[in-house]
């Protein structure tokens, strides 16, 4: 598969996006842990049914967008902790962390964000945790753009929360295949019918980064990616080593829709760290307030950061002509720093 998805430029929100100035990526399903039948039984609960009605899945969009803009506008994590989770928790507490530091009296540019033309797609399944995309139109980022945002109920007294997040362009999100009430199929853990296995997509993406492969097609968030590291990997005085770590449970867990094509769109996580080493004699300068806040230790001879990636992919059928697992998006932020 050589073809790649259009960026449609910068799409991440603000306070997402300005994380990451040392990565570039293109600018979101979360938490469940599947088995091989395809879902979780807890407490004898085996019928299949819909995770959420359509207004419960309106109403969890609703209380997200305000939970996030009361968090945005005092830059207090503690405001939407609560409807966040898995590694949109990660990324957006950690901005939130670094924006209070900086701005202790709060967020000056907030602008609320504005979640409208919502769409829902709705799996049946049986048994917890349940799921469910939503599907918007932003008052951020491009025109015509589109957010994608996961949110997952651990039981039936848990709330609903936001776990992954992507923005594509509207004619990027793909068609699912649904049943005739309009309910999607959810896609298992060990699905055989997929190129790759949703809950190997983590290891393998981590695998494919440090040392190539063939799973994944050419494009920014792979082979672009592995030459921009190589290239960067000795400059003069410094060097830089990274190291890539799969996340695969609790909200961290893939999950997945299928396709009209036979495919799947599948949302996983990952967790990377690039470690900076600079020579005897040179400053290590840390320009970044972001990291500058979220520093622990004191920066003498190394940096260490931290991020924590979300990915979604269209991952093919198993003998599908294209047969490469396709990157339509990646967000990813910085969650931490450690100077020695």
């Amino acid at each position: 598969m050589s073809r790649e998805r259009r960026d449609h430029g910068d799409r991440r929100p603000p306070r997402l996006r300005d994380l990451n100035r040392l990565v570039s990526t293109a600018g979101a399903l979360a938490a469940l842990s599947l088995t091989a039948s395809g879902c979780v039984v807890v407490h004898g609960e085996r019928e299949v049914v819909p995770a959420a009605t359509r207004a419960d899945a309106a109403r969890a969009l609703k209380d997200f967008t305000a939970a996030y803009n009361k968090a945005d506008k005092a830059y207090d994590e503690s405001l939407d902790a609560d409807r966040v989770t898995g590694p949109l928790a990660d990324i957006d507490g950690a901005k939130l962390k670094a924006g209070h530091t900086n701005s202790p009296g709060g967020n000056t540019a907030h602008a609320p964000l504005k979640l409208t033309d919502a769409k829902f797609v709705i799996p049946e399944k049986a048994g917890w945790p349940r799921w469910f995309v939503a599907d918007a139109d932003a008052n951020k980022g491009s025109a015509g753009s589109r957010w994608l945002l996961v949110f997952t109920r651990s039981g039936a007294d848990g709330l609903w929360q936001a776990s992954y997040l992507t923005i594509l362009a509207a004619d990027d999100v793909p068609e699912f295949t649904k049943d005739k009430d309009g309910w999607a199929q959810p896609v298992t853990s060990d699905d055989a019918e997929l190129a790759v296995a949703p809950e190997q997509l983590s290891k393998s993406y981590a695998n494919y980064l440090q040392d190539g492969g063939s799973d994944f097609a050419p494009g920014t968030h792979t082979s672009d990616w592995r030459a921009l590291r190589k290239k960067n990997t000795n400059r003069p005085g410094l060097v830089r080593q990274y190291v890539d770590e799969p996340l695969t449970s609790g909200g961290y867990a893939p999950v997945g829709l299928r396709t009209k094509d036979g495919g799947a769109l599948v949302f996983f996580s990952t967790r990377h760290f690039e470690k900076q080493t600079a020579a005897q004699g040179v400053d290590l300068k840390i320009s970044d307030q972001n990291i500058r806040a979220l520093l622990t230790g004191e920066v003498k001879q190394s940096l260490t950061l931290e991020f924590v990636s979300n990915q979604a992919v269209l991952d093919p059928a198993k003998g599908a002509s294209d047969h490469k697992v396709e990157f339509l998006s990646r967000v990813q932020g910085l969650t931490g720093a450690k100077g020695e």
